[in-house]
């Protein structure tokens, strides 16, 4: 806990990196660095003393529940009525700035299987391994979007509030898709018994908050967020799947604004560190560092061209000026956090290898260091 506290704070304060790298990226890298692809590379003694089974352990609980609550308030921050209230703007450019790199991300990932073995999971048939990677390239992480438009002094205006219309209706899609490659046909019945259940306890719950104190909402979120999680874990969808769909049937008017920011970024400051760190400790080389950082290199650029191409269609045809349509293309590439929740997923299912999530975490690095020196310049210009 020392070293995932100290360290990247110290060398995000130390090297001024907030313009290209925000503490959360920081963190993300220590993580890497302090996994057996270096730190036990390097010094494999000190690293097998330091994260032994029973320190990872311990780890991996903080880590499972922080990114279940840090999920939980994403599906809560969605506001769909104001996609549907704008639904043609909302539906063209959400559907391109997903589909665009969508369909170059899943090109990649056949490029990648045809380079040879080391890319798809045990139990990752080729299809999953291929959407899951294209989806991957297509992500846009609404947590780090909102803290980024925080920084840029735009989430308040018209353009951040369009912007996070787009990544709200993404996000629902990002958990549809992950639920499509999770689906084991040998467990639907379960599956299906989970999504009934869902249902009818959601409508249960609606009722029940509308009926208790403000401070008595958030033990029964937590409560309901524990019991989707353990629920839609035993269906075989993963626990963040459940995570997100609990949020998501929650009205953020349930809770004071200002609560719901400083629990988000409590569990930001206090135990996500935690959750980066677990990250780092899944990447692996297994293929080759140079082949890694190539995998790499190319889901960047299908990630980057396919959103920026995305979003300039869906400018030309509502018209928009050009700098808006950059700006909203370089936000949307934000992908670090919910990207690698989604590659966390597919690892921990066996869909794509050690390797392959390596790769990805990279390109959501990459992808999200780029966004605040590409769009400050796109703000500071007149429409």
């Amino acid at each position: 806990m020392l070293m995932i506290f100290s360290l990247p704070w110290l060398a995000w304060r130390l090297g001024r990196t907030d313009y290209y790298a925000p503490l959360v990226v920081v963190q993300i890298i220590t993580g890497i660095l302090l996994g057996p692809g270096v730190l036990g590379a390097v010094f494999p003694g000190y690293y097998g003393f330091v994260f032994n089974p029973q320190v990872t352990g311990a780890l991996n609980g903080i880590a499972w529940w922080a990114v279940m609550m840090f999920v939980f308030v994403a599906g809560v921050e969605l506001d769909l009525r104001q996609a549907w209230a704008r639904r043609r703007e909302t539906g063209i450019t959400a559907g391109l700035a997903l589909v665009v790199p969508l369909v170059l991300g899943s090109l990649a990932a056949v490029v990648l299987l045809a380079t040879g073995a080391g890319w798809a999971g045990q139990r990752g048939a080729q299809w999953q391994v291929v959407l899951g990677i294209g989806m991957a390239c297509a992500v846009t992480a609404l947590p780090i979007l909102v803290l980024l438009m925080e920084k840029l002094a735009i989430l308040r205006l018209p353009l951040g509030q369009r912007i996070l219309r787009y990544a709200s209706l993404d996000d629902v899609a990002i958990w549809g898709v992950l639920a499509i490659i999770l689906l084991d046909w040998q467990r639907m019945a379960r599956q299906a018994g989970f999504l009934i259940l869902f249902a009818v306890f959601s409508l249960l719950l609606r009722r029940l908050m509308a009926r208790v104190t403000p401070a008595d909402r958030w033990y029964i979120a937590l409560i309901w967020l524990a019991g989707c999680g353990f629920a839609a874990d035993w269906a075989g969808l993963h626990f963040m799947v459940g995570a997100f769909l609990a949020g998501a049937v929650c009205d953020a008017d349930w809770f004071d604004r200002r609560q719901m920011d400083a629990f988000r970024d409590h569990v930001l400051l206090a135990v996500m560190p935690v959750f980066f760190l677990s990250t780092g400790l899944k990447t692996r080389w297994d293929v080759g560092g140079a082949a890694v950082f190539g995998a790499a290199a190319l889901l960047l650029v299908a990630a980057v061209v396919g959103k920026l191409a995305g979003v300039q269609i869906a400018g030309r045809i509502l018209n928009w000026p050009r700098r808006d349509a950059w700006a909203i293309g370089w936000l949307l590439q934000t992908k670090a956090l919910i990207m690698i929740i989604f590659a966390n997923i597919l690892l921990d299912r066996g869909v794509i290898t050690g390797t392959t999530f390596t790769a990805l975490l990279l390109m959501a690095v990459g992808s999200t260091m780029l966004t605040v020196p590409m769009v400050t310049p796109l703000l500071r210009k007149p429409g």
